[in-house]
């Protein structure tokens, strides 16, 4: 147990056994417990006392019993020489006197110390309620009902901080945010922590956020700190955020109302210039003919322009409608690889259509899934060269539709590959830009997004692109009915 005390208590301990057996000798050589020196086994406590560390105190005890101890059996072991009777009375007020000195000297330190101990921490104390009460924000010391028992740093303007110790907050608060404010103490004490935000009752146009934190299971701590800036900040936000939701709104009215004005002439055009083509109403000049044919090419190309505007600022203004029914397909995907075989091959791109062999029954929107497909072959022939090859996949993965197109082309660059998919973005050279509008992956998303599904695009530079749309539209397959088997005679 000594040798565990002397680990514990340090290096001082060394000097507390040291007294402990010069007390214990001292009163063996003088008569023992008898003897004029007892006290003096007293000087390992008062040894401890004088070091000023508390924790060397038990050990002192522990040595000047020990030191008793061991003159007592000393003294009952052997014989032990007396001190001369003519100065015993001297050795004896000696030894009290130093004793006692020793343990007067020791207590005073012992003060000396707690008193410096005491000072610092009123010093510590000090510093830390300076630096609460010159804090940005208001400190709370405050119960679950409300009310506050103390308040450190900066109140919400029109506050005084002296009103508001010994109060109940909810006596600041506006009286319609009262019933929050009390749940959020309620949660607060509850679950742990809780943040509200509320008008003050002093102040209508003000607005104050308090964050909560659980200190016990009746104290809470509470920040609270003046929002009316952060408050201002927010609505200004909001009300820019609502003026650009009529603007797009606007634009989107727009850009249907100008493609419905748009088409009507455009129908007209391309009608009269068909005619001409046909040479319906007698012969024409092969000069005018390729006119005719020039006018129906850029009458086409520009009405399926308006019609990707229309169709995308019908979804952008949440009005477009899906006209969906039961349908296969393939049907749709084969006449899209009809339609583009000639653009395909005056581009000198092969074009090819895998399709299953079964039937593909889908719940869609016919001339979305058209659409899709369409806008996607267009823009593989568009970024494939001469030469390259352009495949168009149609599959069914559980209650999922795969629509695939795959190219051989240039690749998209990873900078453009983020932006593809919103309206009006666009991949490419200037000449490749120009021969679209920047609509046909965003409308192919939209109408993706419309069914439940979504596009998906990976591609690398160089090597090609692929375009995956899923949409969970495949209908499920129906059982084969087997006739039942007849019964065997018996």
């Amino acid at each position: 147990m000594a040798g565990a005390l002397l680990a514990w208590a340090g290096a001082d301990a060394a000097a507390v056994a040291l007294w402990a057996v010069g007390g214990a000798l001292a009163c063996l050589f003088t008569g023992g417990l008898s003897g004029p020196l007892t006290p003096w086994c007293l000087t390992p406590l008062a040894a401890a006392a004088a070091f000023r560390r508390a924790k060397l105190l038990p050990l002192g005890a522990a040595a000047a019993v020990a030191a008793g101890g061991a003159a007592a059996l000393g003294t009952a072991l052997s014989p032990l020489p007396a001190a001369p009777v003519a100065s015993a009375p001297y050795l004896a007020l000696l030894s009290l006197a130093t004793a006692v000195v020793g343990l007067g000297a020791a207590l005073v330190a012992l003060h000396a110390a707690a008193r410096a101990r005491e000072i610092e921490r009123d010093q510590i104390e000090i510093g830390l309620r300076e630096a609460l009460s010159h804090q940005p924000q208001l400190i709370l010391a405050l119960y679950p009902a409300g009310r506050i028992l103390e308040a450190f740093g900066q109140p919400p303007p029109g506050l005084d901080l002296r009103s508001l110790r010994e109060r109940n907050f909810l006596d600041f608060v506006a009286p319609d945010d009262r019933p929050p404010v009390e749940d959020a103490l309620n949660r607060a004490a509850a679950e742990g922590s809780a943040e509200i935000a509320f008008t003050p009752a002093h102040d209508a146009e003000g607005w104050c956020v308090l964050s909560l934190r659980r200190m016990s299971s009746i104290r809470l701590a509470g920040a609270l700190r003046d929002a009316r800036a952060q408050r201002a900040r927010e609505l200004e936000l909001d009300r820019a955020r609502v003026a650009a939701e009529a603007q797009n709104a606007g634009k989107s009215r727009f850009l249907a109302n100008m493609s419905h004005e748009l088409r009507t002439p455009l129908n007209a055009i391309m009608g009269f210039s068909d005619i001409m083509r046909q040479r319906l109403f007698g012969p024409m000049s092969d000069r005018y003919a390729e006119y005719a044919d020039l006018v129906h090419d850029a009458g086409a190309h520009l009405l399926e322009l308006i019609n990707d505007v229309l169709d995308m600022s019908k979804i952008e203004a949440e009005r477009f409608e899906l006209a969906r029914e039961v349908f296969d397909a393939r049907e749709a995907v084969s006449s899209v690889v009809r339609l583009m075989r000639g653009q395909a091959d005056r581009a000198g791109v092969q074009l090819r259509g895998v399709l299953p062999p079964e039937p593909l029954d889908v719940d869609a929107d016919r001339r979305a899934i058209k659409q899709i497909a369409l806008n996607l072959v267009s823009n593989a022939l568009k970024f494939t060269p001469r030469d390259g090859s352009v495949t168009l996949t149609a599959q069914s993965d559980g209650e999922a539709l795969e629509l695939i197109v795959s190219d051989t082309g240039v690749g998209i660059p990873p900078q453009d590959l983020e932006r593809l998919g919103r309206p009006f973005e666009q991949a490419g050279d200037a000449a490749q830009r120009a021969a679209g509008s920047g609509l046909g992956l965003s409308l192919v998303r939209a109408f993706a997004r419309l069914h439940g599904g979504d596009m998906d695009i990976e591609s690398q530079v160089g090597e090609g692109t692929t375009v995956t749309v899923r949409m969970p539209v495949v209908m499920p397959a129906e059982p084969v009915e087997r006739a039942p088997a007849e019964a065997s005679a018996g």
